[in-house]
């Protein structure tokens, strides 16, 4: 196989993987209400199901504990006022640090990121509606959508060669233009400021952050992928590692910002 071919040769089970996503996604979001709040417990639910295999490899008890406390935790959280659903949202990695016997750092501070930012993609849906979500999942989907293609295409300068090898600068780059242009046709389409670029270009960034730390985790523990749950993907911690750092953000900026922009 030449260099151009292996280069794409994952190209196609990525994108029959991402397509099946794509549809649970969407239907997931379109449909909101309790059917999207289980949807979203259940991601990262498994999400911490992975992490745990991650930092304790063979302990599947470990694992299923805490994966099923998070999803629980995530799931009940939502219908409870927001005074009780922090103390549920924290005490799974509360509950993990005190079963894990090793890199108990590691695991709080990635359960508490998942939680929150599980809890706010919900809070996002219910209280913004189905628009507000979509242009987050887009700016996501974009700034790595485009950063993929780019990055291949064009090479150039890695980003950080020892944690993740296949990142540039280049596909860097391109994914904050895919996210400032996905955040200019919403500024049109909903009549809110333009400071949505802005915003949109920063959410790009918390999600490449979020892609970092976790192949900074995997990097650290020899590991290429969280799971083999999703074909050409991996995991779904690899699959929405960007997503976490992204909504995790948009949950702390919008309490200073007033999002969305220019409304009200």
């Amino acid at each position: 196989m030449s260099g151009g071919e292996q280069k794409w040769s994952d190209l196609t089970v990525r994108m029959a993987s991402g397509a099946a996503m794509v549809v649970i996604g969407a239907f997931g979001i379109w449909l909101g209400g309790h059917f999207f709040h289980l949807l979203v417990a259940l991601i990262c639910g498994l999400m911490v199901w992975e992490l745990v295999g991650m930092l304790h490899p063979g302990k599947r008890d470990k694992q299923l504990q805490m994966g099923a406390a998070t999803g629980i935790a995530l799931f009940l959280s939502i219908y409870l006022p927001a005074g009780f659903a922090l103390p549920l949202l924290l005490a799974p990695a509360l509950f993990g640090f005190g079963q894990l016997e090793r890199n108990r750092t590691i695991f709080m501070t990635f359960t508490v990121m998942i939680l929150l930012a599980g809890f706010g993609i919900m809070q996002v849906r219910d209280e913004l509606g189905f628009g507000w979500l979509l242009w987050l999942v887009l700016v996501v989907v974009v700034t790595d959508v485009v950063g993929y293609f780019a990055g291949r295409a064009i090479g150039g300068p890695k980003f950080w060669p020892r944690v993740s090898p296949k990142k540039t600068w280049s596909g860097t780059v391109a994914g904050w233009a895919g996210a400032a242009v996905v955040g200019l046709l919403f500024s049109f389409t909903n009549q809110v400021g333009f400071d949505l670029v802005g915003i949109s270009i920063a959410i790009s960034m918390a999600s490449q952050m979020g892609d970092i730390a976790e192949s900074g985790v995997k990097r650290k523990f020899g590991i290429k992928d969280s799971s083999n749950l999703i074909p050409g993907h991996g995991g779904l911690l690899d699959r929405f590692d960007g997503m976490l750092g992204a909504s995790l953000f948009l949950l702390i900026i919008g309490q200073f910002i007033g999002f969305p922009p220019g409304i009200g």
